[in-house]
């Protein structure tokens, strides 16, 4: 069936986005232990450039799980698949000049190395929110570890299922050391110039 497949010359390029934007798009995924305070981080990212006039939008597990993954477990391959499938998602989201911001536990480096090959090496910023297990687990913003602790979750990272932490990440967060707006300041400062801002004046 593949081979009947012929992609369609559209007019309008990504490069014609970037221009109307008057800034460039890319991927940042924030990667780390649930409860590490992925989400929230890139929320307050998020309002601070949308505050800058930066088309956005963040994909997580509430809008990526309860819709397009819904037929998909925790088991290991259903975790593959669920990456592989967010990073085809952003790679089009890139194509269409918007900045977007994955938050995924996503805990296998050869998943986190797939979405770079996806979207491109240059169109990816692996941010790692870096928390202690320990610090999650007191947390347990979502009660998921007491319920991995008492058998109801099986395949729970950080309890029963490994987490692979980034050798190389882009940005490392270390959230028991700096506040969230500290963090998401460095980030932006980080991405300010990948951004590529065009003055409209």
């Amino acid at each position: 069936m593949k081979e009947h497949i012929i992609p369609h010359d559209y007019q309008i390029s990504r490069e014609d986005r970037h221009k109307k934007n008057s800034h460039n798009s890319f991927l940042m995924w924030f990667t780390g232990l649930s409860g590490s305070g992925k989400s929230t981080i890139a929320n307050v990212v998020e309002q601070k450039l949308f505050q800058k006039g930066i088309k956005t939008y963040t994909l997580d597990g509430d809008n990526i799980r309860k819709g397009i993954n819904n037929d998909l477990t925790f088991a290991p391959e259903d975790r593959t698949e669920n990456i592989r499938r967010i990073a085809e998602i952003s790679n089009l989201m890139i194509d269409a000049g918007v900045v977007t911001l994955a938050a995924f536990v996503s805990p296998y480096k050869k998943d986190r190395e797939n979405i770079k090959n996806i979207v491109n090496d240059d169109n990816f910023v692996e941010i790692y929110i870096n928390t202690s297990v320990e610090e999650c687990e007191r947390r347990d913003v979502k009660g998921l570890y007491k319920k991995a602790r008492a058998g109801e979750i099986k395949n729970m990272t950080g309890i029963s299922a490994p987490y692979e932490v980034p050798e190389n990440p882009a940005i490392e967060i270390k959230t028991e050391e700096v506040t969230v707006e500290d963090a998401a300041n460095t980030i932006i400062e980080y991405i300010l110039p990948k951004l590529k801002i065009e003055s409209n004046e």
